[in-house]
Parts: C-alpha cells; structure tokens; sequence
C-alpha cells in the first residue's frame, strides 16, 4: 500500500442516499419503468466483493485523477479512516458488447484504486431488466 494513503474501510451497506444518486444517473440510459427495476434490485441484492482494477475494465472507465474533487475528497475520508459506502453496480452483457455500469460509487471506486489496485470493494450487483 502506497505511504500516507491508509486503508479503505468500508460500512456494511450502502448508506441511503446512494440509491436516489443511482437512479438519476440510471434515469439517463433508460426510462423510469427500467430505473425503478435496478434500484428494487439493489435494496434485495447482497454484498459482494471484486477488486477495483476489475470494476474499472468491466464498466470501461477511466481512471479519474487524485486531485479530481471527489476523489480527492474520498482520499481523505481513506486517510482519515472513515468508512466509504458500498458501490451500487449493473452489470454488463458479455454477449452483447454492454459494459458494466457503476450507478453511484465511481470516485470511491478511484479513490480506492489509487490506495491499492486490488482493493476489494463490497458492491451491490443487479442484472438490468431484459
């Protein structure tokens, strides 16, 4: 682990507002009907783990800089050793070409890779509707 950047603890559950945060963001790549289906499908699904370097390459994003402002702000909660919240993801269709979606927990999902690229982030894993 990298000096001064701490180890990433974690709550045991998403916190509350994680969910109305993954709708807005879902609200932009499908309709309502769709959203409300993957948010349900958050509430009952349990914790898992993958490491952050799989997250990033399985919903093709990039990696953001430590000094963007959220990540930033994540860096110091890690430093701090206050708790992230769990990350809420869809994940992708192999078959179809569609990566995986990190509805809410991007910067987190950074900001732990930046303190150890095998990170393991608890999630929340739901199956878009088909």
């Amino acid at each position: 682990m990298p000096e001064g950047k701490g180890e990433v603890l974690w709550l045991p559950d998403p916190e509350v507002q994680d969910y109305p945060g993954a709708a807005e963001y879902l609200s932009l790549l499908a309709p309502e009907s769709v959203v409300a289906a993957i948010v349900a499908s958050f509430m009952d699904a349990p914790i898992e783990h993958r490491k952050a370097k799989d997250i990033l390459r399985a919903a093709r994003l990039v990696l953001l800089p430590e000094d963007n402002a959220h990540v930033a702000s994540d860096l110091k909660k890690i430093r701090d050793g206050r708790k992230l919240s769990p990350i809420l993801m869809v994940r992708g269709d192999l078959a179809r070409g569609l990566p995986a979606l990190v509805a809410d927990g991007y910067h987190r999902v950074c900001a732990s890779y930046y303190t150890d690229e095998n990170t393991d982030i608890p999630l929340k894993l739901a199956d878009a509707p088909r």
